[in-house]
């Protein structure tokens, strides 16, 4: 009775289409979120170069 058991949960495991499924899911999301780091991290250094460009280019105002 045990083997019987153990065959069909064995057999249910392999035919679940399911944990195939979320693992599809897991692997787009984590190259989704592998291409925002990489974009994020190219914006912001691009970002912080622009903004020390424009602080060099500026002139503190005259005493009043």
């Amino acid at each position: 009775m045990i083997a019987i058991e153990m065959y069909r949960l064995a057999r249910s495991f392999v035919t679940d289409k399911k944990g195939v499924t979320a693992l599809e899911y897991g692997l787009i999301a984590s190259l989704i979120a592998a291409a925002i780091v990489t974009g994020v991290a190219l914006v912001g250094t691009n970002a912080a170069a622009v903004f020390t460009g424009i602080a060099g280019r500026l002139v503190a105002p005259a005493a009043p």
